[in-house]
């Protein structure tokens, strides 16, 4: 395993530990509670993946100096967010999946009115976590951060990009390079960019620095799209932990389809390189971002 490998790794097993303690118990003075299904549902829903958005926005924070307990506040919430967006977008009404990190959709494993609850829970308690002091002393920080994530996740972000999604499904002309794009960096860069946005805000970083960061974020999300989309072309659902073929069995515009698989990993290529040319300024402070855009560009699922 590489540097950055074994990083993801342990950072994955800190924040699983810590988001199993932030996450409601589904049991009081050792009974279990009546609202306990979807209690246990979230949690379910929050076990495995590769917490790629908590380590961004982590990361991010360390290079601003920012406490590691109050970023990993940050950082768990952004994850239950995330983890809500893989419930819904695994209805039978959305892609209708029934694998998710190797895994049993939370909607086969408990049912579809659970499974809709536990997402709802989880979009709320991410606010939860932000809102509480020990995120950030100041509460105009905290405010800051709540609006980043809460623009980021609705309309104008991802659900916003996963109604283009849907509807391109049926449109009669397929979409072009740059509404492909548009969708992507709604309905999957942008809580990748506000995971980083989410470290700099916490460590008042100046407005240029800002600009540094949302510059790599903005093109190491695309990235991660791209070799998505290489992934459900020329990869296996076992290493990936989820059903692959599925974009060019429902007819999907994505990169791969629009650019073909040579030009999308060549695309891939120079967005790293062009995330990394972002953050050169941080200098060392920038080091395992840019280490990680590399080994985005690398992964196998």
């Amino acid at each position: 395993m590489t540097d950055i490998s074994i990083r993801l790794a342990d950072t994955a097993a800190e924040v699983e530990e810590t988001l199993a303690a932030l996450l409601p118990s589904p049991t009081s003075n050792g009974e279990p509670l009546a609202e306990a299904r979807v209690i246990n549902a979230m949690r379910y829903a929050c076990q495995g993946g590769k917490r790629l958005r908590a380590f961004l926005a982590l990361e991010t924070a360390a290079a601003f100096g920012v406490g590691r307990d109050r970023a990993m506040r940050a950082a768990c919430a952004i994850e239950c967010i995330h983890a809500y967006s893989l419930i819904h977008d695994d209805l039978p009404s959305m892609d209708n999946d029934d694998l998710r990190r190797g895994r049993p959709t939370t909607h086969r494993e408990y049912d579809e009115a659970t499974a809709i609850l536990a997402g709802d829970a989880l979009q709320t308690h991410a606010f939860t976590l932000l809102a509480d002091e020990r995120t950030h002393e100041n509460a105009f920080v905290r405010v800051q951060l709540i609006a980043a994530i809460a623009k980021a996740s609705g309309a104008g972000g991802m659900v916003g990009g996963q109604m283009i999604d849907i509807a391109a499904e049926s449109a009669e002309a397929g979409l072009t390079l740059p509404e492909i794009t548009r969708l992507q960096r709604m309905k999957t860069g942008a809580l990748i960019e506000v995971s980083c946005k989410a470290g700099a805000i916490l460590g008042n970083a100046n407005a240029a620095h800002k600009r540094m960061i949302e510059g790599y974020a903005r093109d190491f999300g695309l990235v991660f799209q791209i070799v998505d989309d290489l992934l459900d072309i020329e990869g296996d659902a076992a290493t990936v932990g989820k059903a692959v073929g599925k974009d060019a069995g429902k007819g999907k515009a994505t990169f791969v389809s629009i650019l073909g698989v040579q030009d999308a990993k060549d695309r891939a290529e120079r967005l790293t390189a062009q995330a990394i040319t972002h953050i050169t300024p941080l200098g060392e402070r920038g080091k395992t971002l840019a280490d990680l855009a590399k080994h985005a560009l690398a992964r196998q699922s």
